[in-house]
């Protein structure tokens, strides 16, 4: 018995075992720091959105196919200028009512804008912008959307994320 108590003692003395973690921790400064030298490393212009906008889930009524739309999406088009979208709201017939925000885009400089528009297959459209904007995004089937931007002539795409 004695011998038990003194194992059960020397097992509580020794070191906990700390987890193991998948990723390793980085070290302050590990991150290098952007500077105005590096044009790739500087976004021309960040988007911000009003964060009194808000998103309402969609009814049950809501095809599925259309409620996959929801939420805020971020993502950067031609790999640097910042976007955001928020689909706010989806009726049953896939109208929808958003925010957009764009950073700085060609001669545009970062702006908001509340918009309209309408899902037709896997295509959100959305009205003209009061930029002069036209927007469309596609859902894919990785569930990302696949943003287009028609403005002033040029044709801006990239990938958005559900945030």
């Amino acid at each position: 018995m004695l011998g038990f108590a003194a194992l059960a003692i020397t097992a509580c003395q020794s070191a906990p075992e700390t987890p193991q973690t998948l990723e390793p921790a980085l070290e302050p400064g590990a991150i290098p720091a952007q500077t105005a030298s590096d044009p790739a490393a500087v976004p021309s212009g960040s988007a911000i959105m009003d964060q009194s906008v808000a998103v309402t889930p969609p009814d049950k009524a809501v095809p599925t196919k259309y409620a996959v739309f929801s939420g805020l999406w971020a993502g950067r088009l031609d790999g640097m200028y910042d976007a955001k979208l928020a689909v706010q709201t989806i009726s049953s017939n896939g109208k929808v009512t958003v925010t957009y925000a764009w950073g700085t885009l060609g001669d545009n400089h970062p702006g908001e804008a509340a918009g309209v528009g309408r899902i037709v297959g896997t295509t959100l459209k959305l009205e003209r912008l009061p930029n002069g904007a036209d927007v469309s995004f596609v859902m894919r089937p990785d569930r990302t959307l696949a943003g287009t931007v028609r403005l002033a002539g040029q044709t801006y795409t990239g990938a958005f994320l559900k945030q």
